[in-house]
């Protein structure tokens, strides 16, 4: 067969291939097209998920008669005035998108330019286009698509349900709702609004739209600017993360896009804050010099190649950083909110309630303080409901007493966590704040600090070392012993001295001094363990980092011990000091927060 050119109606086929992969992404590109005609309102309508019609109606700027001809050709556009590929100012600029899904579906193309005193109307049929006819419509345009994909029958058996496919509309909507706060979205299905997004004034508005006011509630704010790179947005506190990233919302001069760079970036940012499995929420927006990044990547234009990546990925590494490490302790406030709906379900299936419920007794207003905690006999006093029957001392619940200071505890002498009343189950710290309780997983908690003083120490490289009597020889086998070797030159400036000793064994000679007493054979096996476990560790930070995790797990309270009044205290105030002791090494939280309002709705003392 000789060479041939192919047909217009064939070419545009094979680019809508590329463009047109599902219901979501002709929205995608036709909202695209509201957005740059100006429109500040736009609805979509699905029927079938898009599958059997979808519409896309805005009220931007309209085309003539001339116009609306020219638009379903191939290549023709109003967004480049010039040869420029840099200096773009619009989402669309190929002149791809309405030739592309009139050549798989029918298409209606309804335009009213603000001012004309009437509506003309095209049609696109499987490629085949139609001559513009008058028409009656309101002013903007209003683009319908019916049998999406009837001309390429292959593509149809790739579609998942109705479903699925709407939920992937509003993933579009979503993302460009974020990128246009100002313009109202709605996305509605033949059951129901499915979205309804007002236009706001401001972006934190928008994002609490889309996003969710749990996630502003438990967002620190980001804001940096370097070397022409600018940066602005929010990002989750660690203790509030998902299962995958797709709450991770990226904009690169106003466009919605997915990055490798900027999803690395964060990885980097949240590294020791959250276990690999876990993704941070958030809502950055960059912004940079056109020239410095590439958007002509993929048809799609989700993609873009910056020319300097590494300058885009320090400036987020630094600022996301930052930001979180101003926000102290603070943990999500939802874990408080979660905790609190398990104990109302609870309370709501209690068996058999009583018939009535007698009238709360008087709240007494009692000033509490560590040092006048009556003891635990006292207190069964205070909670008997009568003679003949007493609560038995529940033995988990260890009760502390402290001399008594000269002065009583004022709201203003409560720090930030509190002080501490109790431990439970020899786990757990109980703390009394101003307003409220503190709950705190002592070993979880420890773990983190442990954590940040080791680390501090790799970097400054003065921990002491605490001197092993006898030194003392490991056997972990070749392979782990050698993976060892390589880290041992670092792993000195924690504490830890070693060295190799024979086949597969390693001379222990010092343990850091912050872990103290601790088992030199378990600590260095599990260190090898860690190792093994993680071969997707290549670099030597990212192996050190692994190691101090672990190291600082066995240098941690664990549960189980039982802690005195003045050594829950002093954890309290460590944690206070540290900027990430709201979540472990592994991504879970140390605390959670209850407020004495939620105590007292629990007990009905409160609507």
């Amino acid at each position: 067969m000789g060479l041939r050119l192919l047909p217009p109606s064939l070419i545009n086929r094979i680019a809508a291939g590329e463009v047109l992969e599902r219901p979501a992404s002709a929205v995608k590109e036709l909202v695209e097209n509201s957005l740059d005609a100006g429109a500040d309102k736009i609805d979509v309508i699905l029927t079938d998920g898009g599958k059997e019609s979808l519409i896309v109606i805005d009220n931007g700027k309209g085309m003539t008669p001339d116009e609306l001809s020219l638009a379903v050709e191939r290549h023709a556009t109003s967004k480049l005035p010039t040869d420029d590929l840099f200096h773009l100012d619009f989402l669309g600029f190929r002149g791809e998108a309405l030739p592309s899904v009139g050549s798989v579906a029918r298409m209606t193309i309804t335009s009213r330019p603000a001012g004309s005193e009437s509506a003309w109307s095209l049609s696109v049929n499987g490629g085949e286009k139609g001559e513009p006819e008058p028409s009656s419509a309101g002013f903007g345009t209003r683009i319908e698509v019916r049998d999406m994909f009837y001309a390429v029958p292959a593509r149809l058996k790739f579609l998942k349900s109705a479903a699925t496919e709407i939920s992937a509309v509003k993933d579009i909507l979503d993302r460009l709702a974020l990128a246009y706060p100002a313009v109202s979205f709605t996305l509605s299905d033949e059951k129901k609004k499915r979205l309804d997004y007002p236009a706001c004034s401001d972006t934190l508005s928008r994002i609490a739209q889309v996003v969710g006011a749990d996630f502003t509630d438990n967002a620190a704010p980001v804001t940096a600017e370097r070397n022409g790179v600018s940066l602005s947005g929010y990002v989750s506190l660690p203790t509030l993360n998902k299962a995958t990233a797709g709450d991770q919302y990226f904009f690169v001069n106003g466009r919605p896009v997915r990055d490798k760079v900027l999803l690395g970036a964060i990885k980097g940012a949240y590294r020791a804050l959250l276990p690999s499995d876990r993704f941070p929420v958030l809502v950055l927006y960059v912004t940079l010099p056109p020239e410095d990044v590439d958007m002509n990547v993929h048809p799609t234009k989700a993609e873009v190649r910056f020319r300097n990546a590494q300058d885009v990925r320090g400036i987020i590494v630094a600022a996301v950083r930052q930001a979180l490490t101003l926000t102290g302790c603070q943990t999500s406030h939802t874990l408080a909110d979660e905790a609190l709906s398990v104990a109302e379900t609870a309370i709501s299936f209690a068996p058999s309630p009583a018939p009535s419920r007698p009238k709360p007794l008087p709240y007494p207003k009692t000033t509490f303080s560590a040092s006048k905690q009556p003891s635990f006999a006292q207190k069964q006093n205070l909670f008997r409901v009568n003679e003949t029957y007493s609560a038995p001392t529940p033995r988990a619940f260890e009760t502390v007493e402290e001399p008594a200071p000269a002065a009583e505890e004022t709201a203003d002498d409560f720090p930030p966590l509190g002080l501490a009343k109790a431990q439970l189950h020899e786990t757990y710290i109980v703390a009394q704040t101003e307003d409220g309780i503190v709950i705190v997983d002592q070993h979880a908690a420890h773990e983190r600090l442990t954590y940040e003083k080791m680390s501090r120490a790799l970097n400054e490289g003065d921990a002491p070392a605490q001197y092993l009597l006898l030194p003392e020889i490991v056997e972990i086998g070749e392979a782990k012993a050698a993976a060892l070797a390589e880290c041992a030159d670092e792993l000195k400036k924690t504490g830890l001295l070693f060295e190799p000793f024979g086949d597969g064994t390693v001379l222990v000679r010092a343990t850091p001094a912050i872990l103290g007493e601790i088992n030199a054979k378990t600590l260095m096996t599990d260190l090898a363990d860690t190792l093994a476990e993680n071969p997707q560790l290549t670099s030597l930070q990212e192996r050190l980092k692994a190691v101090v995790a672990r190291m600082a797990c066995h240098g941690s309270v664990r549960a189980g011990r039982k802690l005195d009044v003045s050594e829950m205290n002093t954890l309290l105030r460590q944690m206070e000091a540290e900027p990430f002791a709201g979540q472990c090494i592994h991504g879970r939280p140390t605390y959670i927060e209850l407020k004495l309002k939620d105590i007292e709705r629990l007990f009905g003392r409160r609507d």
